[in-house]
């Protein structure tokens, strides 16, 4: 937890018109852009002068969110990212744990001088590369320690129906609607308390879960049933979609968040793996039950990380050999992959 001495010297940066930055990872997701926007209305609502960014597009079925439109997207606005940035007085690094998690905007947060603050619930953070320091793995998402960092600073009336939106937004989309990550009691108090700032928790869950597109649907349905390939002496099952897959069903972002998890919820899975091709890259989704880790896996072998049940990874090869290399990988975790346990507490 920060020190009261660093919540006096964060509370002045926001009181004396300090010029303000919210950062958050590329590719973001339902706690990225929730917490982001939350910090955002909160910041706004003290009178301070404030601006987010991304380094990418985020899902559009976010956008109903309260000035997601006022997001600068670095990667058709670099110009204005990257003044914004280096301008910037006190700069929230929100939902990552190290600088590369930006990509295309590392360097220019690397260059920046103002005082950076993290605030992040994945493991292994780089401390170093942080002025300040808010980070608990054992917490539900990113917007569960904004709502902390909120309170923790004596304004939890600043706390209105915009930022409960954004706040729920980041702890169900974190928690996979209370199915992981789920276990401590103070979750669910968080949640009890932005229901009583007047949100619409059914209303909310239906704009994050209700908006699937047809084109999304039968991308789904092509997925696990065109794309599946169930490896059953490694308890594993892999779904792969390549460009012209992504193409024949008019892909857009976002329209293949949760498919990997279609894999895990087999009874005689216990890792999930989804391979995309992306024009540049092989991006690699993991989901794993029990104790098994795919932040592990992740970053020893896919140049990834994230947390101990859900990580994410990059590769420069093609898909072919991707799929070949992750399963050549798995022979060596066979062991560990053959257990019965499925609690997934550590997502």
């Amino acid at each position: 937890m920060l020190t009261k001495q660093q919540l006096d010297e964060i509370n002045g940066f926001i009181s004396d018109g300090s010029k303000i930055v919210i950062t958050a990872h590329t590719n973001p997701d339902g706690d990225a852009v929730g917490s982001s926007l939350a910090v955002y209305h909160y910041l706004k609502a003290k009178g301070a002068e404030v601006s987010s960014m991304v380094p990418n597009k985020f899902p559009g079925f976010y956008n109903w969110l309260s000035a997601s439109n006022e997001i600068i997207v670095y990667e058709t606005d670099a110009k204005k990212a990257k003044k914004a940035l280096m301008g910037a007085d006190l700069i929230f690094c929100l939902d990552y744990n190290a600088v590369h998690r930006l990509g295309a905007m590392a360097d220019i947060l690397r260059a920046a001088k103002g005082k950076k603050i993290l605030i992040d619930h994945h493991v292994s953070p780089e401390t170093e590369s942080f002025d300040y320091v808010l980070s608990d793995i054992n917490t539900s998402s990113t917007g569960e320690l904004v709502y902390d960092f909120i309170v923790a600073l004596g304004d939890e009336e600043l706390i209105d129906s915009k930022v409960a939106e954004c706040l729920y937004t980041c702890i169900i989309t974190d928690t996979g609607s209370f199915s992981h990550s789920c276990n401590n009691p103070k979750t669910y108090d968080v949640m009890a308390n932005l229901v009583r700032k007047g949100i619409d928790a059914r209303r909310l869950h239906g704009f994050i879960y209700d908006t699937f597109s047809e084109n999304r649907l039968r991308l789904l349905g092509f997925a696990i049933n065109d794309r599946m390939l169930v490896w059953e002496e490694l308890k594993t099952a892999l779904i792969y979609l390549t460009k012209d897959d992504l193409k024949k069903y008019k892909y857009q972002v976002g329209d293949t968040e949760g498919v990997v998890n279609f894999a895990l919820s087999m009874e005689k899975v216990n890792l999930a793996v989804l391979v995309t091709e992306k024009d540049k890259k092989i991006r690699l989704s993991f989901r794993s039950k029990g104790d098994f880790s795919v932040n592990n896996l992740a970053r020893e072998h896919f140049n990834g990380g994230g947390h101990r049940n859900a990580a994410g990874g990059n590769m420069n090869l093609p898909i072919t050999d991707v799929i070949d290399k992750v399963k050549s990988v798995l022979s060596s975790y066979r062991t560990e992959l053959n257990y019965n346990n499925a609690s997934t507490d550590g997502l």
